[in-house]
């Protein structure tokens, strides 16, 4: 059968090829050869020009002029936009937890420490801390209208708590904008030389530091006594989250960052159990 089928192909049918010149049809070149050699030549070429013109493709800059394929820029930039997605991703994902922290501070709860922190990056999304967050955000705002009902006693019992307390104060300077509720301004301004260094008022843990558009660089340190305080416009941050601070240590230093700020000073708050209380009535500016 397969002498039969390389009859009807001629395959082993023998040629010879010759090469003349054409004005003395002098023989140049000349060999035998059959159908099946020179089938099997133009095979071997094929795959040769195709492994060509991969190798060609894949590893020469050849490749950049086909169209659709992206360039060393697209690339470069393709890369840097993932690296700052993921550093977004590590950002908003650090800022749910310190919202969860806070929450549980405000609401007489143990925060959650920094090794939980570590454990949660690792098993968690970021979709799991959004969740988290819309599931407390209704809690603390109850929370805070429960107080807020019973304002008065409330306010009697944060003095009695923390009568005795001795807060260091937060930084040398004047008072430009007094504590006041009822304008909406719950905090304090206090206006310092430049370079002038802001300091923890109590012992504490600093539970955020970071950059914010509207506020510049921020603090928010977790005390005792659900006590928490807060530095605002800071031109740098001498700690991070997670530093355990002792009362008067350098926190950071005073500066004019963020969209909300009007010159060199310290915004500062002050806050008991889940309400902003006012600090002149406990440290001496």
């Amino acid at each position: 059968m397969l002498k039969r089928l390389k009859n009807i192909f001629h395959i082993r049918k023998h040629w010879r090829l010759v090469v003349r010149e054409i004005e003395t049809a002098e023989e140049v070149f000349a060999c035998n050869t059959s159908k099946g050699i020179l089938v099997t030549l133009g095979v071997l070429a094929a795959l040769l020009l195709v492994a060509a013109t991969y190798c060609i493709t894949a590893f020469t800059p050849v490749r950049y002029l086909i169209p659709g394929y992206p360039s060393k820029e697209t690339r470069a930039l393709q890369e840097s936009n993932q690296r700052r997605i993921d550093s977004l991703e590590n950002e908003v994902s650090l800022w749910a937890f310190q919202v969860n922290n806070i929450q549980r501070i405000v609401t007489g709860r143990e925060p959650i420490d920094m090794d939980s922190l570590r454990v949660l990056q690792k098993d968690s999304t970021s979709s799991l801390y959004r969740k988290l967050y819309a599931q407390k955000d209704s809690l603390l705002r109850n929370e805070v209208i429960s107080e807020e009902t019973f304002n008065i006693s409330s306010r009697g019992r944060n003095i009695e708590q923390l009568e005795g307390i001795h807060f260091f104060t937060p930084v040398k300077g004047i008072i430009t904008q007094n504590y006041n509720v009822a304008t909406g301004h719950p905090y304090i301004d206090i206006a310092a030389a430049e370079d002038e260094i802001v300091y923890s008022v109590l012992d504490g843990t600093v539970i955020s530091a970071g950059w914010n558009d509207d506020t510049g660089y921020t603090m928010q340190i977790q005390h005792s006594n659900n006590l928490v305080s807060i530095y605002k416009h800071n031109s740098r941050l001498l700690k991070k989250t997670g530093d355990r601070v002792s009362a008067g240590a350098p926190i950071a230093v005073v500066g004019d960052t963020g969209r909300l700020s009007y010159g060199i000073h310290l915004h500062f708050e002050l806050w008991h159990n889940g309400e902003a209380i006012d600090p002149t009535a406990y440290i001496k500016f």
